[in-house]
């Protein structure tokens, strides 16, 4: 229970800012007061912090953060609130501007994509520096979303001049002739996630304008074999499902100008036993490598529902028991 003995106000001058600070049905002020541990009050265009000096300083900088985000974005997310308030608590609260204000680029809606974890932005910043990039983490973690928005960004900015999306066929074992239609619908179930990426980001007409053209090659990993990928942005997607040979071989097909990023997470592993998953036996390869980056993202950096983020930390310690 908060000990009463300071109150301070926070101003509130737009309606809109004053409507997303509250959150539906006041869901916002109480998620505040009880992580913040202080005591909320609206009155007129104010909110009145009630705590410990120390909690109402803490609390009053929460607010000047939240209401940049709704003047970032014009709206205040649960995801926004949850990390804002994470940022507080742990005092780098100034990094929160910097997630803000780091757009990768606009989708097809103007939504705005950027990194909204400690992690996701270290894993952009890794994009940026190395051509080779391992983003390794559960689901939930922007892995492969963040890095095709990367790569619509670097193809609009005429850094390369194709963008290469590619996984691992892994539940038909690569081989799909049992599979009804030709080999183009064989393989798109196993492709869905990454075709539902681009349409969000940039919009179906563009994205089939672009296919059209060859500019976006969307495919299953074997069809990556004898080829050299030139001024391309490749992503290999759910790595952890690659062969020691599918890895080497997709690794070794970087060409002059290009850039792989690959994702996976090594808990999904759905290679059939006896088969050591590419991704878990590069890491111990290539970690030392000079131009090579490997970026873990975690629990923490998982962008879904909140629920998601306790069903992944619950399996975790139900597996370091086992």
């Amino acid at each position: 229970m908060t000990l009463i003995n300071e109150e301070a106000f926070v101003e509130i001058h737009d309606s809109n800012t004053m409507e997303e600070l509250v959150g539906n049905l006041d869901s916002n002020i109480k998620s505040i007061e009880e992580k913040m541990d202080v005591n909320l009050r609206i009155k007129d265009n104010a909110i009145i912090i009630y705590g410990t000096p120390k909690k109402i300083t803490m609390t009053q900088r929460l607010f000047e953060n939240l209401k940049y985000i709704i003047q970032k974005q014009n709206r205040l997310e649960e995801q926004d609130l949850k990390y804002a308030i994470e940022f507080i608590k742990s005092g780098k609260e100034g990094s929160l501007k910097e997630l803000l204000d780091d757009v990768l680029c606009i989708t097809a809606s103007g939504k705005s994509v950027k990194p909204k974890t400690f992690g996701q932005k270290r894993y952009i910043d890794s994009l940026r520096k190395h051509d080779i990039v391992f983003g390794i983490g559960p689901a939930g973690t922007g892995k492969t979303y963040l890095a095709m928005a990367m790569a619509v960004q670097a193809f609009k900015n005429r850094e390369v001049n194709k963008i290469i999306l590619t996984r691992p066929a892994v539940e038909a074992g690569e081989n799909l002739g049992f599979l009804p239609g030709d080999l183009q619908e064989k393989v798109d179930p196993y492709l869905r996630p990454l075709y539902d990426a681009l349409f969000e980001i940039l919009g179906v007409e563009t994205y089939l304008k672009y296919f059209e053209k060859g500019l976006i090659e969307v495919a299953p990993l074997a069809y990556m074999r004898g080829r050299t990928l030139d001024s391309a942005y490749v992503i290999l997607d759910e790595a952890q499902n690659t062969t020691n040979e599918q890895m080497k071989m997709f690794l070794t097909r970087l060409g002059f100008g290009s850039k792989a990023i690959i994702t996976g997470d090594i808990t999904q592993i759905d290679l059939v036993r006896g088969k050591e998953s590419g991704l878990k036996t590069v890491m111990g390869i290539l970690e030392d490598v000079k131009g090579i980056d490997f970026i873990k993202l975690t629990s923490a950096d998982i962008v879904r529902h909140p629920l998601v983020q306790r069903i992944i930390n619950a399996y975790e310690i139900h597996e370091s028991k086992k």
